[in-house]
């Protein structure tokens, strides 16, 4: 069984080949990576104390099935593959579900069963230029303790070889609620926002699904509508790119089908882990204001700037780049539209350890 980024650094990369089915993928995946998976499950604190005690209630039964029967009916071939995972793994269905559909379980926790600062597990920042000289978008994948070590990168092909795609994954979870790239050019990194709780619909499509789905996108227009048309639960940032047009966006989306687009340019567009240009009620998070101003005192136009920016640790408390105790920088990724490549750092992003790089195309 392979481990993930293990005490090397090292992030094990599975290609799965073609496989006729999302249930064979997920199959595969889960064997190829049940030990991490199953590591992953036992530590993770959130499915722990919050999403597995309320899934026992009866609060939880009617809003499940409806997440369940909302996701598996638009995007049957996924949910074969997160089933596949439940068995090639030898977890828990129910426990695969749980951290798929995390971010539309929270809000429904009560109150008195947890605070904002236990839940927190994934806060990101991104840069994107689009100039004459380079169109880059570089990205801090952020997320809870729980996640160290519990990632890897899955590839697969389409059964009938006319694409595919590379994902960074969380173990037991769809590929990818993180960032991938596809044989169509098409790439992709992505911010969470935190809406408030008015503005979150119950038992809708779920961000992890429309994330699988952005895999397969043709284009760029595609993507669009991809993460546009359904119906979801929780709103989310994505960070589109297009290697053939070099093209980079910013996609706001919330529930009710809204969304609202900018388009990168020479400017360093800078986002963390709140809505900048969508008009929606939102928490107000400290955290991610902190991340912003202190971008808004750099000026990162080149790609080591953009890269110093990410591994920046000035403000002790919200730091850019972090380490513990709750949040962890677990990578930090660099998509060169120019050079058709997705390069992934391990540790500050001011070291430039590279240790994974992708063609694109």
């Amino acid at each position: 069984m392979g481990s993930a980024a293990g005490a090397t650094g090292e992030l094990d990369v599975f290609d799965a080949g073609r496989c006729c089915g999302g249930y064979a993928l997920g199959v595969a995946v889960g064997r190829r990576f049940g030990e991490v998976i199953r590591s992953r499950m036992s530590r993770d604190l959130v499915l722990r104390q919050q999403l597995l005690p309320f899934a026992s209630t009866a609060q939880a039964e009617p809003l499940l099935a409806a997440l369940r029967a909302a996701n598996s009916a638009r995007y049957p071939q996924y949910w074969d593959e997160l089933v596949g995972t439940a068995d090639g793994s030898g977890v828990p269905l129910l426990h695969i579900m749980l951290v798929n559909f995390r971010k539309e379980i929270l809000p429904f926790i009560p109150k008195e069963d947890h605070d904002r600062e236990e839940e927190a597990d994934d806060d990101c920042s991104d840069v994107l230029v689009v100039s004459e000289s380079m169109a880059i978008a570089a990205h801090n994948e952020d997320a809870n303790v729980a996640l160290l070590g519990h990632t890897y990168v899955v590839k697969a092909t389409s059964p009938d070889g006319s694409s595919s795609f590379t994902a960074y994954t969380y173990a037991g979870e769809l590929p990818s609620c993180a960032f991938g790239f596809n044989s169509n050019g098409v790439a992709f990194t992505l911010d969470s926002v935190p809406p408030v709780h008015g503005e979150i619909v119950a038992g809708a499509i779920a961000r992890n699904f429309v994330s699988r789905d952005l895999l397969e996108a043709r284009s760029l227009d595609d993507a669009m509508h991809r993460i546009c048309s359904p119906d979801i639960s929780v709103g989310h940032s994505y960070n589109l790119m297009d290697v053939r047009s070099r093209r980079i966006v910013n996609v706001e989306t919330a529930s009710g089908n809204r969304f609202a687009v900018r388009e990168a340019g020479v400017a360093p567009f800078f986002h963390a882990n709140m809505y900048r240009h969508l008009q929606i009620k939102q928490v107000q998070d400290e955290n991610s204001m902190s991340r912003e101003r202190r971008a808004a005192q750099c000026s990162p136009d080149s790609k080591d700037k953009a890269l110093s920016l990410l591994g920046d640790t000035a403000d002790v408390k919200y730091p850019i780049f972090m380490s513990g105790p709750t949040l962890y920088t677990l990578c930090t990724v660099l998509v060169d539209l120019d050079e058709e490549t997705m390069t992934i750092y391990k540790g500050n992003p001011m070291n430039k350890n590279a240790i994974r790089v992708f063609r694109m195309l």
